[in-house]
């Protein structure tokens, strides 16, 4: 575990802001490259990119934030400071999944602004989305932060006690669930840039993405050690607030799917 890559006199670099910084830059750049062949402007791609890395970091700070309010009582302008946690678990008091939706939702909103094809230009990011859970998890492995549960499986790893992870479970074989997560990225990655290889109607991308980070995320949460306040109760059964979202991302691209293979359909 490196936590910390680099050290410069005063100045750091962290392995988690190194890997999130290359995984927007080398999205953006990708996203650029590909937007021409679905008849996107690059300078479109450029001004979206702004607003995605800012609500990227809002909405992972508010669902942390909304999730972990028992942090923040008493000292309620530390919830607007990204890089502040206080928690047993986060490294930066971020949550993932809250900056997925909050992107979705300013892509939805941009695409409307600029009379541009929502589904279009979600099949121009699925891929660099794929490729940001990869490099990010694997940052949170080396910072140990964003751990599994107990395990016994051959490949289950003690971390330091000066981590996350090794804070809350001190001498404990635990799972790597950040290498999970960034493997089923790189899963994911490649079935997206398979299909993307023959013509596919606009927002099949976006709904294979959906349908696979839903499954693969909701999965994962069964090995991901969470605090009680973000899990749920539901008939009978224990869940997580990520679960409940990623199911519902999966629904989505199920319910897009079914739309694209009916207007085929009818055209047809």
């Amino acid at each position: 575990m490196y936590p910390v890559l680099l050290k410069l006199g005063p100045i750091e670099i962290h392995a988690y802001g190194l890997l999130l910084a290359v995984s927007f830059m080398v999205g953006i750049y990708w996203a650029m490259a590909r937007a021409p062949r679905r008849g996107i402007s690059k300078n479109d791609i450029l001004d979206l990119s702004i607003f995605v890395v800012l609500g990227a970091i809002i909405g992972s700070r508010l669902l942390y934030v909304v999730t972990h309010l028992e942090e923040f009582r008493g000292r309620w302008l530390d919830t607007i400071n990204p890089i502040q946690s206080t928690g047993e678990v986060g490294i930066s008091g971020l949550s993932m999944l809250g900056g997925v939706v909050m992107v979705i939702a300013i892509i939805a909103f941009y695409c409307r602004r600029k009379h541009i094809s929502f589904p279009r230009l979600c099949d121009v990011l699925a891929p660099v989305f794929a490729l940001g859970i990869m490099l990010t998890r694997i940052g949170c492995f080396l910072n140990g932060c964003c751990f599994g549960i107990p395990g016994d499986m051959p490949w289950c790893m003690v971390f330091p006690e000066h981590s996350p992870a090794g804070s809350v479970l001190l001498g404990v074989h635990i799972h790597p669930a950040q290498l999970y997560s960034s493997l089923y990225g790189l899963i994911i990655l490649v079935v997206i840039l398979l299909l993307d290889r023959k013509e596919r109607p606009d927002g099949f991308l976006m709904s294979v993405f959906f349908m696979l980070y839903g499954v693969a995320r909701f999965g994962i949460d069964f090995v991901r050690y969470y605090e009680t306040s973000v899990q749920i109760r539901f008939a009978g059964q224990i869940f997580t607030i990520n679960q409940a979202i990623s199911f519902a991302m999966f629904l989505a691209g199920l319910i897009f799917l079914i739309r694209i293979r009916t207007r085929k359909d009818t055209t047809t």
